[in-house]
């Protein structure tokens, strides 16, 4: 069974089309969300929440269909800014909650609590945006869910406290029961973690498969503007006073000039060049 199974979505609004959408996401693992702001994923996330209706194509969370309501209690959501009421503290936050989740672990959650400095009786609204996010998470990790929809859950944090969130993101998921989903624009925390890669762009799914399999596939090249004549199939060319820049696949650099330059690609490599191709 797999955590997520997503076939043939499209969405159209006014200026924007979500357009065919298809990926899986396999039970047990962590699978990352990437893409540019308005490429789609905020679409894809509310689809997938189903509070919005698709023009076609379907949606099933842990076998089942996104309409069913007895799904809902298997999965915890996390948007980029968690919404409490002002008022509410952790401890009535764990009260509001735990009815709705059978699997509800307060000794988890007291624990985050007392591990993320977070004091069970300070009003939401007195909180910093860190501190919101790691109440959060708290709760988030606590909920006892099959699977987390986690919108830039590390946003806002120190990047000490982004490791140790990284940290207890793998520990949820190494029984191989869990499985999370995880839309970020720091791509450096999804090389981390992440064992899957979903990558969206301007509304189509470009790549969805293993993150060691997408950064495998290219590298970057740089060299003088001299040696660019010999080359083909350059992703996002960019010429500079210096020489030039740019991603190829794998497969392509065979017989390059000895001065061409070469690079593994990271995440952030491969949604830059792309991104560039494209506006081209």
């Amino acid at each position: 069974m797999n955590a997520i199974q997503v076939n043939g979505l499209t969405k159209r609004y006014k200026n924007f089309q979500l357009d065919d959408v298809s990926f899986t996401v396999p039970s047990g693992y962590i699978c990352g969300f990437i893409g540019q702001n308005g490429a789609g994923k905020t679409t894809t996330l509310k689809l997938l929440l189903d509070m919005a209706k698709p023009e076609s194509g379907t949606v099933e969370i842990l076998g089942h269909s996104v309409k069913d309501n007895a799904v809902k209690e298997r999965v915890g959501v996390l948007f980029e800014q968690p919404y409490y009421q002002e008022v509410w503290t952790p401890t009535y936050i764990e009260k509001a909650l735990r009815s709705f989740y059978p699997r509800w672990d307060s000794t988890a959650y007291h624990g985050y609590l007392q591990r993320f400095e977070l004091s069970p009786k300070q009003k939401f609204k007195t909180l910093s945006r860190g501190m919101k996010m790691k109440l959060g998470m708290a709760v988030s990790l606590s909920l006892g869910v099959d699977l987390l929809l986690l919108d830039e859950p590390t946003g806002g944090l120190d990047p000490v406290m982004r490791d140790q969130m990284l940290d207890l993101l793998r520990l949820h998921v190494s029984d191989e029961t869990k499985s999370i989903f995880f839309s970020t624009h720091i791509t450096s925390d999804l090389e981390k973690i992440a064992d899957y890669i979903v990558y969206i762009h301007q509304g189509r799914i470009i790549y969805s498969g293993t993150k060691d399999d997408l950064l495998e596939k290219y590298c970057v090249l740089r060299g003088g503007l001299e040696e660019l004549p010999q080359i083909k199939n350059i992703i996002g060319l960019r010429k500079h006073i210096g020489g030039f820049d740019g991603m190829i696949e794998i497969t392509n650099i065979g017989g390059l000039p000895s001065g061409v330059i070469t690079e593994a690609a990271t995440l952030d490599d491969i949604m830059v060049y792309t991104g560039r191709e494209s506006q081209v």
